[in-house]
This record gives C-alpha cells, sequence and structure tokens, in this order.
C-alpha cells in the first residue's frame, strides 16, 4: 500500500513540534507540499530546517499565525489560501481542578481547541468541494471520549471538536471531501512529559515517571506506554490520502486501546 499525496497541498496547524511536527514529516514524506504553522518566526523556522534535514527536498510553507485570533486566522489564509489537506492539530493542555477552572479558561480552550479549526473549516471547505476533492482530519484525544477528572476543560473541548468533525462532514456529503476526527492516545512528546512530571514524582527518570504514570492515571492502555508522534501521523497520512477515500464521518483511533469501548 502506498500512500501518494505528490500534487497535494496540506496545512498542519500547531506544527512545531510534537505530533503536529511529526504529521507534517510523514505527509512531507508521501509528496505533499506542507504549510507549517506556528506562532512564532523562531518556532516555525526551526521546524522548517527539521523537515529539511529530514526529508530531502521537501516543499514547505511558514505559516507564522496564532490561529486563535482573527488575526492570526487572516494571516494564515493569505499565506494559503487553498490546501487539498486540512490538519487541524493545533490544541492546548494543562491539569486543574475542576472547581477552580476559571471563564477565562473556560473560554481560551475553546478558542483554540475548537473555534480556530472551525474557521479554518469554515474558508476551506468550500473550495475543497468546488475542487471535488479534500481531507480535514480534526486531531481530538482520547480525553473527548473518557473525560480526566484533571482537565475536564481539555476533555470538553476535544468533545466538541468530534461534534464539529461529524458535523461538518455532513455538509460536505457527496463533494468528494471526507471529514474525520482522530482519536490521539496518551502520546509521547514534550509538552506531555512535562504534564506527566505534574502528576508524578519529579525525581523519577523518565522511563519510570512514565511507568508510574501509565499505571496510575492511564491504566486503560493495552498498549501499556505512550504512543510515539509517528504512530498518529502514520494514520493521519493514511487518512489524507486517496486510499482513505469511502472513510468520512469517523472518529478514528489510535489510543493504544485506552478507550474501552468498541465504538468511540
Amino acid at each position: 500500500m502506498r500512500i501518494d499525496l505528490a500534487g497535494r497541498t496540506a496545512l498542519v496547524t500547531g506544527s512545531t513540534q510534537g505530533i503536529g511536527l511529526a504529521i507534517a514529516r510523514g505527509l512531507a514524506s508521501a509528496g505533499a507540499r506542507v504549510g507549517v504553522n506556528g506562532r512564532s518566526h523562531e518556532s516555525v523556522a526551526r521546524a522548517v530546517e527539521d523537515l529539511a534535514r529530514d526529508v530531502p527536498g521537501v516543499d514547505v510553507v511558514p505559516v507564522v499565525a496564532d490561529l486563535a485570533t482573527d488575526e492570526g486566522f487572516a494571516a494564515a489564509v493569505d499565506t494559503l489560501p487553498d490546501v487539498d489537506v486540512l490538519v487541524n492539530n493545533l490544541g492546548i493542555f494543562g491539569s486543574r481542578p475542576a472547581l477552580e477552572i476559571t471563564d477565562e479558561e473556560w473560554r481560551r480552550y475553546f478558542e483554540v481547541n475548537v473555534l480556530a479549526a472551525v474557521r479554518l473549516i469554515r474558508h476551506h471547505l468550500p473550495r475543497m468541494a468546488a475542487r471535488g476533492w479534500g481531507r480535514v482530519l480534526d486531531i481530538a484525544s482520547d480525553s473527548a471520549v473518557v473525560i480526566p477528572a484533571e482537565m475536564i476543560h481539555y476533555g470538553t473541548s476535544k468533545t466538541a471538536l468530534l461534534a464539529v468533525s461529524r458535523g461538518f462532514a455532513k455538509e460536505a456529503a457527496g463533494t468528494g471531501v471526507t471529514v474525520n476526527s482522530v482519536i490521539a492516545g496518551p502520546t509521547h512528546t514534550g509538552g506531555v512529559e512535562d504534564f506527566v512530571y505534574e502528576l508524578v514524582d519529579r525525581d523519577l527518570p523518565w522511563d519510570e515517571a512514565q511507568r508510574e504514570f501509565m499505571v496510575k492515571h492511564r491504566p486503560q492502555s493495552l498498549l501499556q506506554r505512550l504512543i510515539e508522534p509517528e504512530e498518529i501521523a502514520n494514520l493521519v497520512a493514511y487518512l489524507a490520502s486517496p486510499l482513505a477515500s469511502a472513510t468520512t464521518g469517523g472518529a478514528v483511533r489510535v489510543d493504544g486501546g485506552y478507550v474501552d469501548s468498541i465504538l468511540p
């Protein structure tokens, strides 16, 4: 099975590190021209350098924009007005006791994790439909289905993203555009390492800290380890390709068996 995205342009939001950078690398390796997005010129430049080193001959478009703002959205669509593949990966997370989450924090999580994706879908979906081909992929989380007690604001925003994906898939019905969400499980990124150390002893070596975190806080995982970003990227590359033409309106899991359900 060969994934070929030659001639396609993709935008991956929040792609200067972690899962987003791995997705950008995966799409570039499949031949796509890739828009790399971050809020600062420095972070985007570093990501572009990483991709140029890892994928010789890659065609990268720097997209410096804070997509949680109207100004950032305008800058992004000005830089890349038309894309064939839109990957809404941008997201923030963090732990907070439920009763201490402020109105301001709730609004911030929905602006970044939900509305940034909605704005881009609203812009790009009609253009994809007019061309008769396109892929919209929203990167959700196991937390959308199994709401974590320590970060219900994050989990709730990802639940909303599942609904956004399903709803826009209906809007795209019959157009040749597919819209799906990807339920990513606990994944090994720098940000997650910080999160793990918020919940376990900071003096533990990483391998021990990871094991303790999985046993105490994510015992449902059948993988029994954190997922590597490249494992998320592999599924995204497939869903972005012509091979996934009959998959739409779905919440596709790459969660290491974390969600204890036959369906999401």
